[in-house]
């Protein structure tokens, strides 16, 4: 019989996979969409290898946390239909969960084994490949950690609970009241995913960073023909706004738009009840950094069915 568009899309929507082996599976059951899900799921590992060249910039951040300690995971897949995908869903929040024993080590994530599946993470990882459908990547790992205190994460525009395209941890250090500093790591993490800050203090900015802002910082000064003791002290004052742009607890808080970020936290130990310290933070934004190609999802579909 003939595969329809419509066919295709129900099968999609069951397996996750992709719209050509979808078609395929179709042709091959003579458009039975259950018998096409079982035999999308005997395909095996050789599909996986064939989708292993593919951009994955889509997928899913996720974030876990246990008490003292939270985790951040990336897992990429090539559509943001996939990221909606139950099981992929399962495999990013399973993932989250294991990094936290494996303090962000990669290599020995995916060595580790795949809670209930009988297999290491990289083979659940290529099983997922074959059965959904694209080619995915666990692309990088975040831990915090604090010996007294709480580890807060938000995830921004969450898709399901722990999961979304923008993560944060944020860790607090204090002997205080453990929901008071829950709710202050929740506003402090809003505002790290809304900021993006480059680092905890001043002191914790990458030199060469610093080094290479007051060089430019000073050929702009020196380009309005002023003396060189006024220079140096225009540099230094744009050094100090650069470090409220780059500073988390130099950033004026987003909560009050008024207060820096490190008096905030300051002025929170009162009603908390102990010193509150934020001793690291991590933020994770789905894709970064990776070269997407752009796709027309209409033109794909028409060749699909014209193949």
């Amino acid at each position: 019989m003939a595969v329809t568009a419509a066919m295709v899309k129900e099968l999609r929507e069951k397996s996750g996979a992709g719209m050509m082996d979808c078609k395929k599976a179709l042709n091959e059951t003579e458009g039975d969409v259950d018998a096409a899900v079982d035999w999308l799921r005997k395909k095996g590992l050789s599909a996986a290898a064939k989708k292993s060249s593919r951009v994955a910039a889509e997928g899913l951040i996720g974030a876990v946390t246990a008490g003292q300690k939270g985790a951040l995971i990336e897992v990429n897949s090539e559509t943001d239909f996939v990221a909606r995908n139950e099981a992929f869903q399962g495999f990013v929040t399973g993932l989250a969960a294991l990094s936290l024993t494996h303090e962000g080590d990669l290599a020995a994530l995916v060595a580790a084994d795949f809670p209930g599946s009988g297999r290491t993470v990289a083979d659940e990882l290529t099983h997922n490949i074959a059965t959904i459908g694209e080619n995915m990547t666990i692309r990088r790992a975040e831990v915090q950690a604090v010996e007294t205190g709480l580890v807060v994460s938000y995830v921004h525009n969450a898709s399901a609970p722990g999961l979304g395209k923008i993560g944060v941890l944020v860790a607090l250090e204090s002997t205080g009241d453990g929901g008071k500093l829950e709710a202050l790591g929740k506003q402090v993490a809003m505002h790290i995913a809304a900021t993006a800050p480059q680092s905890l203090s001043i002191e914790d900015l990458d030199p060469t960073l610093i080094d290479r802002e007051r060089e430019v910082l000073s050929d702009q000064a020196r380009a309005s023909g002023k003396p060189e003791e006024i220079i140096g002290k225009m540099v230094e004052g744009r050094l100090r706004k650069f470090y409220e742009e780059a500073v988390l607890l130099e950033q004026v808080f987003v909560i009050d738009n008024e207060t820096k970020v490190g008096k905030v936290v300051e002025k929170a130990a009162a009603d908390i009840g102990a010193p509150v310290k934020i001793t690291g933070f991590s933020r994770l934004v789905l894709g970064e950094g990776v070269e997407r190609e752009e796709t027309d999802f209409a033109a794909e579909v028409a060749a699909t069915l014209s193949s």
